[in-house]
């Protein structure tokens, strides 16, 4: 690698930077002037356009995808000694998770090629206090769901899918996080549509959804946007310990526009993609594998395997040799 071949960008290229176009911005000046900072009408209409996007019968707004995955665990009534299936190739939030909801996370190991959970691991991992596999869609690529989905039913567990790479991701025909019990979404400033912070639970489970709704807003059992519509003042009770884990009106305001444009943004992604493969074509790298057939990538990430043998530096040297070249990179994980 050398200064010849490889020339420095005149301006740095982020790593996951937002579009955020003007209909955003008038959208989160409306909410700014109506008053509705916290959760309100906006949040309700993002969870009704995420709902019918995903074909998912219930979708609550949270706060981020990690408060997601501890909701989804909690309406599994998830208790100390149950153990969770995780996979190793993904953030801590994952793990962090099953934790923060009593449980053991349980690693499995995941496929080097598709960076996805493994099956056959998986069926080695499970024991009589299994209670829960959560596959991760890793960069936006679909796990192996038939094979997930049989070791579950065959051992009477339920699955979150944790979908924090996919939201446009489809698996033989059907949307990720509806393939399992719940599924958690992301809408992180690096994802493919984001909210600034911000995450969606689906299920098509109404006792699940209801809990947490109820979880999600300190346990109340009315939302502050009802109690104080134009229909009068409603009452609340505090029926459960809960969180404050709730979605705000100013980033549902960011998140209507962007799921009006994910198909547009999508189609960008992938056409990127095959700019990469073909320009890092007989480099010294491995590259990600194609999509699986009947399946749908998302293509958060473009994942590459360093040949250190015949690159001759070491991955971090590669790392800081493209931040040289203000191209920015990241390590997952």
């Amino acid at each position: 690698m050398n200064d010849s071949t490889f020339h420095k960008r005149k301006s740095f290229l982020v790593f996951g930077s937002p579009i955020i176009e003007q209909k955003e911005i008038d959208e989160v000046v409306d909410s700014l002037k109506s008053g509705w900072l916290g959760t309100g009408p906006k949040v309700h209409i993002f969870e009704r356009m995420f709902s019918i996007y995903k074909q998912a019968p219930y979708a609550m707004a949270v706060n981020s995808c990690t408060a997601g995955l501890h909701l989804a665990m909690r309406s599994l009534d998830i208790k100390p000694g149950d153990e969770v299936i995780v996979p190793t190739m993904t953030f801590a939030a994952t793990a962090n998770a099953v934790i923060h909801a009593g449980g053991k996370p349980v690693f499995v190991d995941c496929d080097r090629a598709t960076m996805n959970i493994d099956p056959s691991d998986t069926r080695k991992k499970i024991t009589s206090k299994t209670r829960v596999i959560i596959p991760v869609h890793f960069a936006g690529r679909p796990c192996d769901m038939d094979a997930i989905l049989d070791i579950a039913h065959s051992h009477n567990l339920k699955i979150i899918e944790d979908c924090a790479h996919a939201i446009e991701t489809e698996y033989h025909g059907k949307k990720t996080g509806t393939l399992g019990d719940l599924g958690c979404f992301s809408f992180y400033v690096t994802k493919n549509i984001v909210t600034g912070e911000g995450g969606m639970i689906i299920t098509d489970n109404t006792e699940y959804a209801d809990q947490i709704k109820i979880l999600a807003l300190h346990g109340m059992s009315t939302d502050a946007w009802k109690r104080f519509k134009d229909e009068g003042y409603k009452h609340y009770q505090v029926v459960s310990v809960g969180y404050k884990y709730n979605m705000m009106d100013i980033q549902a305001a960011i998140g209507i526009h962007q799921l009006e444009r994910i198909d547009a943004y999508w189609q960008r992604r992938r056409a990127i993609w095959e700019q990469y493969n073909n320009a890092f074509a007989g480099l010294p790298l491995i590259l990600p594998l194609p999509p699986e057939p009947h399946t749908r990538h998302a293509y958060h990430l473009y994942t590459i395997l360093l040949d250190i043998d015949r690159l001759t530096i070491t991955r971090d040297q590669f790392l800081d040799e493209m931040t040289k070249r203000n191209i920015g990179v990241g390590v997952h994980y």
